[in-house]
């Protein structure tokens, strides 16, 4: 899955919902339950702000329950048990995808 955001510090939650295609309360529900993963900042109003890094582990667990079909409780466990085979995992697919894309380009400017 391919996450189009700009290039900055920090991201609201809305941000990240509309890159993900979920909604924010998804998001809010994974912060609660992958909360060992997912720490956000907050401002003045109690807004929340992500950084690159929990951008990049809801990147794992969107991959994990989404595309891969585990269960909450099963990507918790992966992830606690083996999230650097998981996040290489999902880099080498992130790849393979962009190359593919490329592929079909051009394959079609032929």
């Amino acid at each position: 899955m391919e996450i189009q955001l700009p290039d900055k510090i920090y991201y609201r939650i809305n941000e990240v919902a509309k890159a993900f295609d979920v909604n924010a309360s998804l998001l809010r529900y994974w912060e609660k339950e992958f909360s060992f993963l997912i720490k956000p900042k907050k401002n003045g109003k109690g807004e929340r702000l992500f950084t690159k890094s929990d951008i990049d582990n809801f990147k794992l667990i969107y991959h994990l329950v989404k595309e891969n079909g585990y269960t909450l409780d099963g990507a918790k466990k992966k992830l606690r048990q083996k999230r650097q085979k998981v996040n290489k995992n999902l880099s080498v697919i992130e790849r393979l995808e962009n190359i593919k894309k490329e592929l079909i380009e051009i394959k079609n400017k032929l």
